[in-house]
């Protein structure tokens, strides 16, 4: 056996200086900064296959608290307002329904009563009110999917069951006026596709009987629950003077605070006949415009909406559901025109120029999204990552009415 080598000197260990190992007060890190750690960026979406490219909000963070949140959002191929160019104003009809897929009727009556106003073209009665009680069932069902996926957004299963079993049955009605359950499809200038039968408006009562006393069942699963309101109360509050700043409309703006509802202040077809209440937020929970009042007026707008259809059913005159004197191919009078509607997000408006040819010259939609998005990246900085989901639920966006 050979000789073992000596160790030399250069391959022992180091030696530990045990000074350095001694507890130092003064070396214990006193905020953030001390740690010396950098902050990310991360990509927040997209959820949903079918926000691809659409909506992603680019996050900076230190790993819990947000330092910045932009939202990038794309383009869902529709074109809208170019199409409008090119189709004839009766064409464009179908490309409205598809912005606010989840308010589909409401932005038909938006476009419809823009190129009515622009042709001075008189609704028969009964098709005004028609038109009203589809709106209305249609805020309804907007709203349901907006508190049932509220609710799962942050873990809770169950409301969303809850509101789509109710969604259905409004449903149900679109396809018996329409023919459709999705991009329905049921306004026309000057009156609506089809009569109302005498059996959809015993479907359109016996919903509201049947939906009414749901309402108090939401409050009791979740409006009221200790778990949502410690989710949802004190979080994402927006000043009134910021939600003005911003150009919020719709409940984004009521829960703030403001009474600001276009069938109230600025009425548009025949909503001036009909008794009903605007719910504001008053920070019954936590803050005034935080993400629990904007929730809540959603909420409250339901009842109201069930108010208005049941005065006019009663209400409901016999005669034409669309107007008699219309040609066959529309052609208004040289001009311009902007006409807005309270959809379920808020304003949607339509500004229309016609050259007094068979299509629009130009139009631009202004939809209620997208101005209501925008807030965000003034609300997001300084809140937890999991606050930053209620936000932007609370929000309540539908991205084809984001897109333009």
């Amino acid at each position: 056996m050979l000789p073992r080598k000596p160790i030399e000197a250069s391959q022992t260990s180091p030696k530990v200086d045990t000074k350095t190992l001694e507890f130092n007060p003064s070396r214990v890190p006193q905020s953030p900064e001390d740690f010396g750690t950098d902050e990310m960026l991360i990509n927040m979406g997209p959820q949903h296959p079918s926000t691809h490219g659409v909506l992603r909000v680019e996050i900076t963070t230190d790993g819990e608290i947000i330092k910045k949140a932009r939202p990038f959002i794309g383009y869902l191929h529709r074109c809208f307002e170019k199409c409008s160019e090119l189709v004839g104003y009766p064409g464009t009809m179908p490309y409205t329904d598809r912005m606010d897929y989840l308010a589909s009727m409401n932005c038909n009556h938006g476009y419809a009563l823009a190129v009515e106003k622009l042709m001075g073209l008189e609704v028969p009665e009964r098709a005004e009110y028609i038109r009203v009680i589809i709106a209305e069932l249609g805020r309804i069902a907007s709203h349901l999917v907006s508190f049932g996926s509220y609710a799962l957004d942050l873990g809770a299963v169950t409301p969303i069951i809850y509101a789509f079993r109710e969604r259905e049955v409004i449903l149900n009605i679109f396809e018996a006026v329409c023919g459709a359950r999705l991009t329905y499809n049921y306004y026309r200038i000057g009156g609506v596709s089809g009569d109302l039968t005498p059996k959809m408006i015993d479907m359109i009562r016996d919903f509201v009987d049947y939906f009414e006393p749901k309402l108090i069942d939401y409050d009791n699963l979740l409006s009221y629950n200790k778990i949502f309101i410690e989710r949802t109360a004190n979080v994402g509050v927006i000043p009134l003077d910021m939600a003005i700043n911003y150009g919020l409309t719709g409940p984004m703006l009521r829960g703030s605070g403001m009474k600001w509802d276009l069938r109230k202040n600025d009425p548009y077809s025949i909503y001036d006949r009909f008794d009903f209440n605007i719910p504001v937020g008053t920070g019954a929970q936590g803050q005034l415009g935080d993400c629990w009042d904007r929730y809540i007026v959603r909420m409250r707008e339901m009842k109201e909406s069930c108010k208005i259809i049941r005065q006019a059913i009663e209400r409901i005159p016999a005669g034409a559901a669309i107007a008699e004197n219309i040609p066959k191919i529309i052609k208004p009078p040289k001009g311009e025109v902007y006409v807005r509607v309270e959809n379920p997000r808020g304003e949607m408006g339509y500004y229309i120029i016609s050259d007094g040819s068979a299509k629009a010259y130009r139009c631009k939609a202004r939809s209620a999204s997208f101005a209501n998005l925008a807030i965000l990246q003034a609300i997001a900085p300084g809140v937890m990552l999991a606050d930053l989901v209620a936000i932007i639920g609370s929000i309540d966006i539908v991205l084809g009415d984001v897109d333009r």
